[in-house]
């Protein structure tokens, strides 16, 4: 069983955490980011530490307890550094526009443009590369909502196995297959 849920976090000297009424509010350099804490749940602070308590010895307090201070790590990261995603577009004439800061638009291969409203916590910036794939690069300190704006874009046009066109991750490797003339080649 894990104990990482009972360790302490090491809160830096430039963040600023503040919990009462079971809200748990962490402002930093970069932004702001705030947390309900559960019930069962306590949060002390105390000479540059935070310790996240559980105020039972159940499965589900231990299990709470874990995923709160996973979620405060990654809220102090957020308001420290920020989180960035990055998607590049693979594609004959694959193509995203980001329309007045509110709606990203993508042209990848369909009849129609396909329109996503962009979440005001989210930056997003489109840069052409060398090699001629549009770059999608996504910020924010939110880390849930920076993951789940880049899977949305992902969603629109997957990469396919065969020539690798679509939307994917930077450092995603994608798994090629053989096409039909490779398959049928070593038949006789």
């Amino acid at each position: 069983m894990s104990r990482l849920g009972k360790k302490p976090i090491n809160v830096p000297e430039k963040v600023k955490i503040e919990f009462k009424d079971k809200f748990l509010e962490v402002t930093g350099p970069v932004g702001k980011l705030s947390q309900v804490i559960d019930k069962n749940l306590d949060v002390k602070i105390n000479e540059g530490n935070l310790i996240v308590e559980a105020l039972g010895n159940s499965r589900r307090h231990n299990m709470l307890q874990g995923l709160i201070r996973g979620l405060v790590v990654n809220m102090i990261e957020g308001v420290t550094k920020g989180f960035k995603k990055q998607l590049e577009m693979i594609g004959l004439g694959y193509k995203a526009n980001i329309e007045n800061g509110e709606n990203l638009i993508l042209v990848v291969g369909f009849s129609h443009l396909v329109t996503i409203p962009i979440p005001h916590t989210v930056k997003i910036t489109s840069v052409l590369t060398p090699d001629k794939n549009t770059l999608i690069t996504i910020t924010g300190i939110d880390k849930c909502e920076v993951g789940a704006f880049a899977a949305k874009i992902r969603a629109v046009k997957p990469p396919e196995p065969y020539k690798g066109f679509g939307i994917k991750y930077l450092d995603e490797k994608i798994i090629r297959k053989a096409g039909k003339a490779a398959a049928g080649s070593g038949k006789k």
